[in-house]
């Protein structure tokens, strides 16, 4: 255990008393400057590891604390048995570990630790353990806001209904709307006590990272030996913490509706509620995985994969673009609408209550894909200049980076792996990757050479449209068909595509004035929405797998956002 290192060690011997301005780790004492000279031209000394005192006490104080020669005998510790895990000086062998086999010299076990294996995992467990945190933090935030939205949005709803009704309702309409609070609340707590033990660990991950950072820099490699094998067993906790969370249950999405009793469109006089708050638990598809899980298994709730048959939408909004030539469309995270004007240059964003809150004019811009950050990226189309994807900061409103791919490029999709997949027209699939910025192509079948297609992805596969031939078709990423979809009669003139989480895809026809939802197989197709819900040339179509939301844009004019359920 370390002595007091605010004074020499030596020149207390002698009964001096000077400030220390070194710690010698393998002395486990101070040292002042005089001593330090010595100290630095002894033979015995010369070769000791040591750290100035404001360093050394940046060390975090368990690590300061350990003991780097056997309390028990007083002597330093040689040995390092593998069988027992623990340093031992040489009594220690004798008396307890004669018998173990597996001994190494503790100079060979700590040499290059702060650089082996063990450290990097830790250093790696603790990034990705914080990162899964932050995850679940910002996760339940949004969750508690997304129950405020919806209580808001209920409230209006329960008041809409109140004044349909006869005034001998109004009690009732009070101790529903007291149930909404009492439910918003209760749901509202949960969470809360989560997002609690979720800061919590987020604060030890964080003291974790900081201490290991000041072991790697300051502490002897017998104390980084010792410190680190420490870490792992507290760090498994807040790995544990993370897996259970994730398998309880705890992260299903609190979310809350209203079910307005069916006798009150009757107005009848013996109605005994106004109406239900139901709390629905949806499983959460936050995707946390794991560095040591050679599969990379998503840690997720299962979900039952929806049938298009039990595919409900409620129109949730009419949005006002007040633009023309509406090529692309996609929700923001924070949910924000965005759209492309492809004749005007411009980029109009909606918020979203439906007022506009501003335009970018980048240049060409025909389809957007969101690539993290508060970034898209945004494709040309096919005018004579339309040969540059520009990379855009939202926030910053100004294009931040620009690929040259000169030729055509219209629909755009994002893979998990962080590369760009866009249509050339005629010369099939290219791919960029935004880690490296390296470019390729994808062996694809025919997309439209004078007119446009548009592509999405889903787990292996990619789907894109082709409106020459009509035709929606999936293939894998070695151009392999997996099957392909033609109806003009329900489906003519195929633009926009995109998929929800269980693989089902919507497809929008422009001359059909129809969204099509077609299975995960390519065996089975609806058609959903139509003119009579006010489809006009419907040109894009985006489906947001975290909220359920579809957006469907009309080339006009008008957008809609519909509830899928």
């Amino acid at each position: 255990m370390a002595s007091n290192w605010n004074i020499c060690g030596v020149c207390d011997l002698r009964n001096i008393s000077k400030q220390s301005v070194i710690w010698c780790s393998d002395c486990e004492e101070g040292l002042c400057d005089d001593c330090e000279d010595h100290h630095s031209l002894s033979k015995g000394t010369r070769n000791h590891e040591t750290v100035t005192i404001a360093e050394y006490q940046k060390l975090p104080s368990n690590v300061v604390q350990i003991a780097q020669s056997c309390r028990k005998h007083d002597q330093k510790y040689q040995i390092f048995c593998k069988k027992h895990d623990c340093p031992c000086c040489k009594r220690c062998v004798v008396e307890d570990h004669n018998k173990c086999e597996d001994l190494k010299d503790i100079d060979d076990v700590i040499s290059g630790i702060k650089s082996s294996n063990v450290f990097e995992d830790i250093e790696k467990t603790l990034k990705e353990v914080k990162k899964h945190i932050e995850k679940i933090r910002k996760d339940r935030e949004e969750n508690l806001a997304s129950l405020q939205d919806q209580k808001k949005s209920i409230g209006i709803e329960i008041q809409k209904a109140k004044t349909s009704i006869n005034n001998h309702l109004d009690q009732l309409h009070q101790t529903l709307l007291r149930d909404l609070d009492t439910s918003e609340e209760t749901e509202s707590k949960k969470i809360r006590q989560l997002l609690s033990e979720v800061e919590k660990n987020e604060k030890e991950i964080t003291e974790f990272q900081a201490a290991l950072a000041s072991i790697k820099q300051y502490a002897s490699d017998l104390q980084t030996l010792l410190a680190v094998k420490d870490m792992e067993r507290d760090l498994a906790k807040n790995e544990n913490f993370v897996h259970t969370i994730t398998k309880s249950g705890k992260l299903n999405h609190h979310r809350m509706t209203l079910k307005i009793e069916t006798i009150l469109q009757n107005i009848a006089i013996d109605v005994k509620s106004f109406g239900e708050i139901i709390v629905v638990n949806e499983p959460n598809e936050l995707m946390i995985r794991r560095q040591k899980d050679q599969q990379a298994q998503k840690m997720i709730v299962a979900t039952v994969s929806k049938s298009i048959d039990n595919l409900t939408l409620t129109l949730r909004r009419t949005v006002n673009t007040d633009a023309a030539d509406i090529r692309g469309c996609t929700i923001l995270p924070d949910g924000r609408m965005m759209f492309t004007c492809y004749s005007k240059n411009k980029i109009i964003v909606i918020n979203k209550d439906g007022t506009t809150d501003f335009e970018i004019k980048p240049g060409r811009c025909f389809d957007m894909v969101y690539i993290g950050n508060n970034k898209i990226a945004v494709t040309s189309g096919r005018y004579i200049d339309s040969r540059y994807i520009n990379c855009i900061d939202i926030e910053q409103r100004k294009v931040t980076e620009v690929f040259d791919v000169q030729s055509y490029n219209q629909g755009v999709v994002l893979t998990d792996e962080g590369t760009l997949i866009y249509c050339e027209g005629g010369n099939g699939m290219k791919t960029i990757d935004l880690k490296n910025k390296t470019r390729g192509s994808i062996r694809s079948g025919s997309l439209s050479a004078f007119g446009y297609s548009y592509v999405t992805i889903y787990d292996k596969n990619i789907l894109y449209t082709n409106q020459e031939i009509n035709t929606v078709r999936c293939i894998d990423f070695q151009g392999t068909t997996q099957w392909e979809f033609t109806n003009k009669r329900v489906l003519h003139n195929p633009h926009g595509i995109s998929v929800d989480k269980d693989g089902n895809v919507y497809v929008v026809g422009t001359d059909s004035n129809s969204v099509v939802v077609v299975s995960h197989d390519g065996k089975h197709h609806r058609q959903i929405l139509s003119n009579a819900e006010g489809l006009l040339n419907p040109q894009t179509v985006y489906y947001d797998q975290s909220s359920n939301l579809l957006l469907v844009a009309n080339r006009k004019g008008r957008a809609f956002l519909y509830d899928v359920q």
